[in-house]
């Protein structure tokens, strides 16, 4: 089983789609880490600026770990378009690529290839979760430096350094589970058809209109919120509040693992049931 595993991995590492959300990722935070440094550019200090009648501020606010947590807030929309590059391709990149029967022929069961397929997908999300974390926290800190973290919603809150880095951790931890319910969604499109582009698309339209939902300021749509998994996708924002509601996190990271297993459990059971033609 780990064999075959390693083998898919393989598999998946040795197509160019798969860098292409290293490659982005790999790109836009070093400009922004350079561009920031280059142009001397302080956000922080542009933030506080309304507020430097009532408070003084000393130290290095504009450091590595803010630099890490606005990079979050501005990646993380884009993110789940590069991870269904790969998630989206997973079962029909064997029907595009004609090798659905000949995989099937092996003596490995069919619930055997889904679940090889999808932790190698559910591998590749988290490889690109961490390098996104790595990159942005390393430049920032190589750059920036440390220091504690300032943050800007709904006022001000101070977290101190010593504070900072398990919340990043658990920032980045509940961020790719809600990654891993959104791999698992494109694995799950991936199934119903031949052809990538149809699961990746239709993935991230999932996310457009459930979003939107979500929003909407209308007591029909309040009453579907809760059970819209991107209702709980921005939980890793909730390590960043003061104080932290450990039960909130808790029950949000557990209905996107519910969603998890029931997108993957659904691909099961479909592709069991499939009729292979090519």
């Amino acid at each position: 089983m780990f064999n075959i595993v390693l083998l898919e991995a393989y598999k998946i590492f040795t197509k160019w789609r798969t860098y292409i959300g290293f490659l982005t990722i790999g790109i836009i935070v070093p400009l922004i880490v350079v561009g920031l440094e280059l142009s001397g550019i302080n956000p922080a200090q542009g933030a506080m600026f309304s507020f430097q009648e009532e408070f003084i501020t000393t130290g290095n606010l504009f450091n590595g770990w803010f630099l890490s947590h606005l990079i979050m807030h501005s990646l993380f929309v884009h993110i789940p378009f590069l991870i269904t590059l790969v998630a989206g391709d997973s079962l029909a990149g064997e029907a595009t690529s004609g090798t659905y029967r000949i995989l099937l022929t092996r003596p490995v069961s069919r619930t055997k290839v889904i679940i090889i397929k999808y932790i190698t997908t559910i591998f590749y999300t988290t490889t690109l979760v961490v390098f996104l974390a790595a990159l942005s926290v390393g430049l920032g800190h190589l750059f920036f430096g440390g220091g504690d973290l300032i943050i800007f919603r709904d006022g001000i809150l101070l977290l101190p350094f010593d504070e900072v880095w398990w919340r990043f951790l658990l920032a980045y931890f509940c961020a790719l589970i809600a990654m891993w319910t959104v791999a698992s969604l494109a694995f799950l499109s991936s199934s119903f058809v031949e052809n990538a582009i149809g699961p990746i698309v239709g993935t991230m339209a999932v996310l457009i209109i459930f979003f939107i939902l979500g929003e909407l300021p209308i007591e029909f749509f309040k009453t579907l919120k809760p059970y819209l998994f991107t209702t709980y996708a921005t939980v890793w924002m909730k390590a960043f509040e003061e104080p932290v509601n450990f039960n909130e996190i808790f029950n949000s990271v557990s209905y996107l693992c519910i969603y998890c297993g029931g997108f993957f459990l659904t691909t099961l059971y479909l592709f069991r049931r499939k009729d292979i033609l090519s």
